[in-house]
């Protein structure tokens, strides 16, 4: 069994567009930067995902669409004020275009289970975590039914959620 693409594969390899859904309220809560921040240490989010903010800056540039939309509950978890908090200086930097949806706002649209990237509306990156926010295997798949509806979503998610300059994370 081969193992997936990176995540610069994936990004070098796409043509127009790079979507994103994260639906969790926290992922692992043992990343370094996360109890940096918690600890009250400065971080400079470009420099510590500098290899992030290079992959996605490089699409950008080269005219990929990259968006990112968070689906939150309200009041927001610690970790989530985390993920606000580095944002603007990670994923709008780099380029990405990010909104925040209230979870109370998304009771009557379909959302996937999982968290995704979906790649040129064809490639699917299903993230899977455990019950305590640690990533596990991912799953890619480029089965179009799938591509389509994990797509749909995004898209009503992305329609009605707030640009990260206007959402307060509290």
């Amino acid at each position: 069994m081969s193992s997936p693409p990176t995540f610069k594969e994936l990004f070098r390899d796409c043509q127009r567009t790079a979507i994103h859904l994260e639906a969790r309220d926290a992922y692992s809560k043992t990343h370094s930067t996360f109890v940096d921040w918690k600890a009250g240490r400065p971080i400079d989010p470009a420099e510590r995902w500098s290899a992030w903010h290079s992959i996605v800056s490089e699409a950008v540039s080269r005219g990929v669409e990259v968006r990112r939309a968070r689906i939150v509950s309200t009041p927001v978890s610690e970790y989530i004020r985390f993920e606000h908090e580095v944002t603007e200086g990670l994923n709008i930097a780099a380029g990405e275009q990010v909104r925040w949806l209230p979870r109370r706002n998304a009771s009557d649209l379909l959302v996937p289970g999982n968290d995704f990237w979906l790649f040129d509306s064809r490639l699917l990156y299903l993230n899977h975590f455990d019950g305590e926010g640690e990533p596990t295997e991912p799953e890619i798949t480029e089965d179009p039914e799938i591509a389509k509806l994990c797509e749909s979503a995004f898209d009503a998610i992305w329609s009605r959620a707030i640009p990260h300059a206007e959402f307060e994370a509290r």
